[in-house]
C-alpha cells in the first residue's frame, strides 16, 4: 500500500457507500483516464476476467463467434470467450516482444475467411508489462474490419510510440488484481474511446436493470461493477503507480546488470519507441534442464519463481482448439521463468535471489 488508501476507504465508510455506487468509484475513473489520456473512457469493474467479458459483449459477440486469442496467456483472457458460447482460435508469439504474431495472425485470418468463419474479434495480450506489435496488429485488423481487444493486465503504465499501452485499439483492459503493479485487492478497469460504449458497460455489468421504478430487464446482465470501498483502494495506488513501475524497473536493471554476463541467460529487452513497466522480470535459459534448477535451487531456500505461461494451446481444457502456431511460445514456456519482482524487494532480497541463482551447478 501507498499510505493514503485508507483515508479513501475511510471516506467510503463515513458516507455509508460502501458497494457499487459512491464517489470513490467515479474519482478512480477519473484518475485512470487522467492518467491514460488520448480521451478515453474507464469502467471500473471488479476483474479483468469480467472486463475482457463485458468487452466481448460490447463487440456483440455470441454464440458461433470466433476470436481470435494469444496463446501465450493466462487462461482468463480466454475464458470469457466461451463465456459468450464462441469458439477461441489461438494465435502463437513472436519472439521479439513474446506477444501474438502479426504474420500468423494474418494467416489465421485468411484461414478462417475461407472456410466461411470471419472472426468476430482479436484479444491481443501485453504480456509481462511488454507492448505487443501494435502497429502491425491494428493494421492486419483494420485492413480485414476486426475490432481488437487489448488485454493489458500486465502492462499498466506501459508505452509504445509515446502512447499509453490500452488506447491502441477498440477497447483495453486493465487488472487491479494482489499481484498486478497497483492493486485494489481484485478489480478492473474496461477502457473505451467513447462515453456510450462506457455507458454501455455500466448497464450491463449492474445487472442490466432497464430505467423503470421497479426491476425491468429485457437483457441479461452480470453482477461485474467495483464496490466504492475497492475504488478507494484503487485512488490510493493511483498516488503511487509511477513509484510502483521505477520499482519494478529497478529490479529488471538488477538482474541484467548481475546475470548478463551467463550466456544461458538471455533478458526480454524492449524493442525501439516502447516502454515497459517491467511487471515481471523474466529470463529465458537455453535449456529446460537449466531453467528447472534455478528454479528448484530458489524453491529450496522458499523463494518462490515460476515457469513462463503454458501456451493455451497446450491446456487440456483448451488443446482441442484450432490453433496457429510456430513452437515460440512453447519453446518460452520449456526455458522461461518468472523471477521474483514484487515493489517491495530490498537490496537483500535481490542479493539472496542472485546468489542462488549463480550457484545454479550448470550456469
Amino acid at each position: 500500500m501507498g499510505g493514503s488508501e485508507q483515508k479513501f476507504v475511510d471516506a467510503a465508510f463515513h458516507t455509508n457507500w460502501v458497494s457499487s455506487v459512491g464517489a470513490n468509484i467515479v474519482d478512480f475513473e477519473n484518475d485512470i483516464q487522467q492518467y491514460l489520456g488520448n480521451n478515453v473512457y474507464a469502467t471500473a469493474l471488479n476483474s479483468g476476467t469480467a472486463a475482457i467479458h463485458v468487452a466481448l459483449q460490447l463487440l456483440e459477440v455470441t454464440k458461433g463467434d470466433e476470436v481470435l486469442c494469444q496463446s501465450f496467456t493466462f487462461s482468463a483472457s480466454a475464458n470469457p470467450i466461451i463465456y459468450q458460447g464462441a469458439t477461441p482460435v489461438f494465435i502463437d508469439s513472436e519472439s521479439e516482444t513474446w506477444n501474438m504474431s502479426p504474420d500468423l495472425l494474418e494467416i489465421a485470418i485468411k484461414d478462417r475467411i475461407e472456410n466461411y468463419k470471419k472472426p468476430k474479434a482479436i484479444i491481443t495480450v501485453y504480456l509481462y508489462g511488454m507492448s505487443y506489435k501494435a502497429k502491425e496488429i491494428n493494421a492486419i485488423a483494420e485492413k480485414y474490419e476486426i475490432p481488437v481487444v487489448e488485454d493489458n493486465v500486465e502492462a499498466f503504465g506501459s508505452r509504445y510510440l509515446n502512447q499509453q499501452c490500452d488506447t491502441l485499439s477498440d477497447i483495453g483492459i486493465l487488472s487491479f488484481n494482489g499481484n498486478k503493479i497497483i492493486t485494489t485487492s481484485g478489480g478492473s478497469a474496461l477502457i473505451t474511446k467513447n462515453n456510450i460504449l462506457k455507458e454501455k458497460a455500466i448497464f450491463l455489468s449492474t445487472q442490466a436493470r432497464d430505467k423503470a421504478p421497479h426491476y425491468e430487464h429485457s437483457s441479461i446482465g452480470f453482477n461485474y461493477r467495483m464496490s466504492n470501498i475497492l475504488a478507494g483502494i484503487g485512488r490510493g495506488q493511483m498516488e503511487v503507480l509511477d513509484k510502483r513501475i521505477e520499482a519494478r524497473r529497478q529490479n529488471f536493471s538488477f538482474y541484467k546488470d548481475n546475470l548478463s554476463q551467463y550466456k544461458s541467460i538471455s533478458f526480454l529487452e524492449v524493442p525501439n519507441g516502447s516502454f515497459s513497466n517491467r511487471w515481471m522480470t523474466c529470463i529465458k535459459t537455453d535449456s529446460h534442464k537449466l531453467r528447472e534448477q534455478i528454479r528448484l535451487e530458489l524453491l529450496h531456500d522458499d523463494i518462490e519463481s515460476r515457469p513462463l505461461w503454458k501456451p493455451m494451446h497446450m491446456q487440456p481444457i483448451f488443446k482441442d482448439f484450432l490453433h496457429f502456431t510456430d513452437g515460440t511460445s512453447q519453446t518460452l514456456f520449456e526455458k522461461g521463468l518468472c523471477l521474483p519482482s514484487s515493489s517491495n524487494l530490498t537490496e537483500s532480497d535481490l542479493n539472496r535471489v542472485l546468489s542462488i541463482i549463480t550457484k545454479t551447478p550448470s550456469l
